[in-house]
This record gives C-alpha cells, structure tokens and sequence, in this order.
C-alpha cells in the first residue's frame, strides 16, 4: 500500500494533476495556517466552535478546503479571534509569467493611508 507522500509524488508526475494542485496552492497555504494556528494555541475544533457559536463540524468544513463550503470573512475573522489572531487580507501583483519570468508575489501598497507626523 502507498503512504500519502508516496500516492502524492506519483499523482503529481501526470501534467494536468500538477496544474490543478499548482493552481489550489495558494487555497492549501492559506488553510494550512489555519490549522497551524489552531495547533499551536492547542485548541480543537469543538473549543473554536465553542468559543465562536458554531459547531465542531462547521469548523471541520471550514478547514477542509472542500469547494462546497466557501466561509464568510466574517466566519474566518472570528476565527481569528477565538485563537488570539487577527484576520489579514491583502492583494499580491503577480509578475508576467508569459515571458518566462518567474512568478513573485509582492504587496500592493495601502491606498489612502498616511504616516501619522
């Protein structure tokens, strides 16, 4: 039998497998943190659900990733908060990838902000 790792290198070597998990890359990040979050504030999903007013399995869905369940940022905002965190979103330019660049992602500068002075 194939352990995950073992399953996963091998799915991977087929071009249209590699460009979907390419493409969901970033989703799969920003899930990861969640649960990395979660892990070290040594909190299950039952103690989030409990402190947000929501159930254990709403919080297994959110974490997840799965397609069907898209949460409101408002969802994931107070989940932030039942581990001591703050939600941050932000908008990255992708460079032109058609000519061979290589993709960087940099943040786009706050509009309507001003030092403070």
């Amino acid at each position: 039998m194939l352990t995950h790792k073992e399953l996963k290198s091998r799915a991977l070597t087929r071009a249209d497998v590699k460009a979907e998990y390419d493409q969901l890359e970033e989703e799969f990040a920003f899930l990861d943190q969640f649960l990395k979050a979660r892990s070290a504030a040594g909190l299950t999903q039952t103690e989030i659900a409990e402190r947000i007013g929501t159930t254990q399995s709403a919080i297994a869905r959110l974490e997840s990733g799965n397609g069907k369940y898209l949460p409101s940022l408002g969802t994931l905002q107070k989940y932030a908060q039942a581990l001591d965190c703050r939600l941050e979103l932000r908008l990255v330019k992708k460079t032109d990838t058609r000519k061979g660049l290589k993709l960087t992602r940099r943040p786009i500068p706050s509009i309507g902000k001003r030092a403070a002075g």
